[in-house]
């Protein structure tokens, strides 16, 4: 099977709701490592804020940003 052709701009495969709503703590930390850019980052955000608004997952989703504008310079 082929995939979808669906080119919206976001061709990640793990939505916020797959990567910050895992059965466990540990799988939602591999959901955040692998963000791999600010957009996809900033959707994470916007949905932790909108649904459970856990500090924990906000702090790790800050981590992240911090890295990604490492990478970037």
């Amino acid at each position: 099977m082929e995939k979808s052709a669906d080119n919206s701009g976001n061709n990640d495969e793990f939505p916020p709701e797959k990567r910050l709503e895992a059965p466990n703590y540990r799988l939602i930390k591999a959901g955040i490592a692998t963000i791999p850019d600010m957009e996809t980052l900033r959707e994470c955000v916007a949905y932790e804020n909108a649904h459970q608004n856990r500090t924990q997952i906000l702090r790790r989703l800050q981590w992240k940003a911090e890295e990604l504008r490492e990478d970037e310079e």
